[in-house]
């Protein structure tokens, strides 16, 4: 039976007193079943969804054979999104804090170059990023993978879903033959055998199962006819009244589309696609977490990587392709202990799309009539918070605890009132329950934060 228990691993005191102190009790299947081949050296093929802990295996193994002396970058993590990237590099700076002068870059797209060209003129250790900007570096010569000794492929399907294929293998050109390789994949599809073959030497194949437990999701079918996808959309969420849920389509224009017309039929709905600018894609994320949006509606592309806590349901408003990808999206919700809500449109032409989950999760599904479904009428769903936009990040020093003092100060607001405070480099957002967003957006447009008169508004 392989331990659990991270102190069987070769690791040094210190790192494994960070670990415990991070509140890493015992490790996952994914990090029990990896780790000690990943810390022997081994190259890696690894199916692991997210949430099965696979960033903290990653991480610790090339920290563990990490040389902070050497001013060389030593490590490169590639992913298919921004936010995937800079939740990479979080856990990855959390792990590394017992490391002394660790410099961990994250470059990705979206993302001015000057201040990315500023930071690599000090080579850094470790590199997170997305293929299409890592490649730009290594064109320009900015970026140097000479001495690399681990490449990382996180969510390497969804990378290749999104036509990095060519970009990974001319990345590949750039780094020594003698190498560690770690290929992360929710799923297996015939693209990564062959990027595998091409990338890997004998590696550990190791498949676990997703963390949450399926048997805590409700999963409920509807069979509709044609036309009838947008009004019974609304019909679920005027039924099950979910505080918050994210909404799948197959492609980006039926995002767009889909978010306008529940905006118009009161519904708080926001969209989350690959022709976002990367301001407008953080702002999205940013009011669907704090809970001042109801609805996200995303396309699998967009939505990989994305870390949503407390999510009370999926509704996919077209099957996925895969059964594999259905099953990645409904595990999002029904997570730590809660219980969650899936719920699926299909029409009778897209049948063997339910046949086929249903032989890919080994139990049949649940199919009810839309008829069972108890509109209300005139019924919002109303999110209990509003964001707010504030014309300074980290930038102008503006710090979360500044955005909290001002708005407390006169003590018209309680702190308890005050939600998530997200702050980036030029802008910050705080989330505020909304009877107070008034009362809110005119203290801080009327007051200072930190001795300094910023720019505020609401946002809708």
């Amino acid at each position: 039976m392989t331990s659990t228990d991270f102190s069987t691993l070769p690791l040094s005191p210190e790192f494994l007193a960070n670990i415990a102190s991070l509140d890493y009790q015992t490790m996952t299947p994914i990090q029990a079943q990896s780790l000690p081949a990943i810390l022997d050296g081994r190259d890696l093929l690894a199916q692991a969804k997210t949430g099965s802990g696979k960033t903290a295996a990653f991480a610790i193994g090339l920290l563990h054979k990490l040389d902070a002396r050497v001013y060389t970058t030593q490590a490169l993590v590639l992913c298919p999104t921004r936010e995937l990237a800079d939740q990479v590099s979080r856990e990855i700076r959390r792990l590394a804090r017992t490391i002394p002068n660790t410099k961990i870059l994250t470059l990705c797209g979206g993302k001015p170059l000057a201040p990315q060209l500023t930071s690599l003129e000090h080579s850094p250790h470790i590199v997170v990023g997305t293929p299409g900007r890592i490649l730009k570096h290594l064109d320009k010569g900015s970026l140097t993978l000479a001495h690399l000794t681990t490449l990382v492929l996180d969510e390497a399907d969804r990378m290749l879903d999104m036509g990095f294929h060519d970009d990974i293998m001319r990345i590949m050109q750039f780094m020594p033959a003698q190498r560690q390789n770690l290929l992360f994949s929710a799923t297996y599809p015939e693209a990564i055998n062959e990027i595998s073959q091409a990338m890997l030497n004998d590696p550990l194949e190791v498949r676990v199962e997703a963390l949450h437990d399926n048997k805590k999701i409700r999963q409920v079918f509807y069979e509709i006819e044609k036309g009838e996808r947008t009004r019974t959309l609304i019909k679920l969420l005027q039924h099950y009244r979910p505080e918050s849920s994210v909404v799948f389509c197959n492609r980006k224009y039926q995002c767009r589309e889909l978010a306008e017309e529940l905006w118009q039929q009161g519904f708080h709905a926001l969209a989350l696609h690959g022709d976002l600018e990367q301001k407008d894609r953080d702002q999205v994320l940013v009011q669907f977490a704090n809970k001042s949006s109801s609805i996200l509606i995303a396309t699998d592309v967009a939505a990989r990587g994305l870390d949503i806590k407390d999510l009370q349901a999926v509704i996919n408003f077209e099957l996925a392709h895969d059964p594999e990808i259905h099953i990645h999206r409904i595990g999002r919700t029904g997570r730590a202990d809660k219980e969650g809500l899936a719920l699926s449109l299909f029409m009778p032409s897209e049948a063997p799309k339910v046949t086929a989950i249903e032989a890919c999760q080994q139990s049949p599904v649940r199919i009810d009539k839309t008829s069972t479904l108890k509109a209300r009428e005139h019924f919002r769903l109303t999110p209990p918070m509003v964001t707010l936009s504030i014309n300074g990040g980290r930038k102008d020093k503006v710090r979360a605890g500044d955005i909290l003092g001002a708005l407390t100060a006169n003590k018209k607001i309680p702190g308890k009132q005050i939600g998530k405070i997200d702050i980036f480099d030029t802008i910050a957002f705080v989330a505020i329950e909304r009877p107070l967003g008034k009362q809110a957006l005119k203290i801080l447009s009327e007051g200072k934060i930190k001795g300094r008169k910023f720019r505020v508004r609401k946002l809708r």
